[in-house]
């Protein structure tokens, strides 16, 4: 009786142990033998790392799931773990408390996932670490105390990654490799220490300098699984092995230019050159007051349309020109060569002087003045959203920059407005414009009365109905400036043509005939007038027209 009760409570603590053991996770395969437990799952749906694990569990094994990170305490309840392999999985982050509780771990492989960097410091968590396999990854850099907390590591895969320049300080800095290195170490048995680094996209400029050198110093005990790491940039040294290469030290850029003081005629091109020696490659950029240049894609950044264009004189030298089409007085000055790399900047100033010319005067529109001392010239340059922009240059003799007064007339104002403007300024906005009005800008230095020769007159549309109250009042023409604003349509814009006779009166329409508008009152620049109106293809509401014989007669040139 007494060992029929013994029997039944020995089954009672059985099921009572099964029952409380976690069974094996949904799709997985458990195991056991004399190296312990062992949990596999492969190729199954798996977000996270599971939590209620076998105890005791040495050795888990996922491959193959949708594992995107691993977070902090992802492996709480597995402080017996001593191999973990998570290869082939979608690995993007790693979080810095993600290793805790695995004191006793040995082996940590992450092969074929999508780690960018790796946070080295989570593996003081780690002492025991043997076997480090991060290949075929996507890390591109090694900080100098990456390998600090790996004390007891044989063996480290970067192989495959994206690797370019890595300091020689990473492997220097490492315990484990230092040990190698201590005298008398010969005397005694040592670990080997294996490195695996090839097949990443190496730069060899100057500053790999140091970790080629180291690569080609290894020996026994250090080894290398593939010792024939290979340079893939820059082009003069891609497929060149490390032990047949040279590479220069490293030094901050020096700049030089075949001329730092560059004269040009106005309209002419002109090329600013910059010759830079340095290693690594420096970047170079053109700078100008409110302007900068940098190449980029073999385009030009700019303010301006102004194209840089770089190319390699030679190995560790760079020669930038910077090309400006058709000069003008305000492309003068002092332009910046800066080049710069990882060991510092340089900078150089070119000076462009722009000389003016006298270009001659167009067949329509009256010469550009130069009187006295200073050259003028007026423009309208574009409409803004309240009216017209205009700009001027103007090249002075004087040991100062000149103030300038602007007059502005119109047929709706008796006296001109008068406006003081200051040096190192050269636009001004002419707003709240009326519609239907001639005007008449005019400038002058320091106070002088307006002159003949520094004006220009345009004319503004006629009013639209259905237009907002601002925007109808913008649709311009100059008249005496060679250029031509947009047209909206249904908008009357006077232009420079052919001739006609004048009356007084504004622009009102002539009433019975149909050659055009009345033409608006003389300009003081010419002797007589020459003003044909142009309808927009669509008008809204009464107009003139233009004959087709009309329209044509004298050399009438067609602004539309």
């Amino acid at each position: 009786m007494a060992s029929v009760s013994h029997y039944f409570l020995l089954v009672l603590v059985f099921l009572d142990s099964n029952a409380a053991q976690p069974s094996c996770q949904p799709g997985c395969t458990c195991s056991e033998d004399s190296f312990g437990r062992t949990l596999q799952c492969m190729s199954i749906s798996l977000g996270k790392i599971p939590r209620n694990l076998l105890e005791e569990l040495k050795q888990l094994r996922i491959e193959n799931s949708p594992l995107y990170e691993l977070p902090r305490g992802s492996f709480i309840n597995m402080s017996t773990l001593e191999h973990l392999w998570l290869n082939f999985n979608n690995i993007t982050v790693i979080h810095l408390g993600a290793l805790e509780h695995l004191s006793e771990l040995k082996e940590l492989r992450l092969e074929g996932n999508k780690l960018r960097s790796v946070p080295w410091t989570a593996f003081q968590a780690t002492p025991l670490l043997r076997v480090l396999d991060l290949k075929h990854n996507r890390i591109d850099a090694l900080p100098e105390l990456a390998l600090q907390f790996l004390v007891n590591l044989t063996y480290l895969d970067l192989s495959s990654n994206r690797l370019t320049v890595v300091s020689k300080s990473v492997f220097l800095n490492w315990l484990a490799y230092r040990k190698q290195r201590q005298p008398g170490c010969g005397a005694k048995t040592v670990p080997i220490l294996v490195l695996a680094l090839h097949n990443n996209p190496w730069l060899c400029d100057c500053r790999l300098r140091g970790f080629v050198q180291f690569v080609n110093s290894i020996s026994i005990p250090v080894i290398l699984v593939n010792s024939y790491l290979m340079c893939q940039r820059p082009l003069s040294k891609a497929g060149q092995l490390f032990h047949k290469t040279e590479l220069s030290a490293c030094r901050k850029p020096q700049i030089s230019t075949p001329s730092a003081s560059v004269t040009v005629q106005m309209g002419h091109n002109v090329t600013l050159r910059c010759l830079a020696q340095a290693s690594p490659s420096p970047t170079i950029a053109w700078t100008y007051p409110l302007s900068m240049w940098r190449e980029f894609d073999g385009k030009a950044l700019s303010l301006s349309l102004h194209p840089v264009l770089t190319s390699s004189a030679a190995e560790d030298t760079a020669l930038s020109e910077l090309v400006i089409p058709a000069a003008h007085l305000v492309d003068r000055g002092n332009y910046t060569c800066v080049a710069s790399n990882s060991m510092g900047r340089s900078a150089l100033v070119i000076a462009l002087h722009v000389q003016p010319t006298r270009a001659p005067a167009p067949a329509r529109a009256p010469p550009l003045p130069s009187e006295g001392e200073a050259y003028i010239d007026l423009r309208v340059v574009r409409q803004t959203v309240h009216g017209i922009l205009l700009e001027w240059f103007v090249v002075a003799d004087g040991p100062r920059d000149p103030w300038f007064t602007l007059y502005i007339a119109s047929d709706a104002t008796l006296r001109p407005e008068v406006v003081h403007i200051g040096p190192g300024v050269n636009t001004y906005g002419l707003e709240d414009l009326q519609p239907s009005t001639k005007y008449e800008a005019c400038l002058s230095l320091e106070g002088q009365p307006a002159r003949r020769g520094r004006c220009v007159v345009f004319v503004t549309g006629r009013a639209q109905g259905e237009l907002a109250a601002r925007e109808r009042l913008l649709h311009v023409a100059v008249v005496l400036s060679a250029a031509l604003l947009a047209l909206p349509v249904g908008a009357y814009v006077w232009a420079a043509q052919a001739h006609c006779r004048c009356r007084p009166g504004g622009l009102r329409c002539c009433p019975r005939r149909r050659r055009g508008p009345r033409c608006p009152r003389a300009v003081p620049q010419l002797g007589d007038c020459s003003y044909v109106g142009h309808r927009a293809p669509r008008g809204d509401g009464p107009g003139c027209r233009d004959t087709e014989g009309e329209a044509h007669r004298g050399g009438e040139q067609d602004w539309a």
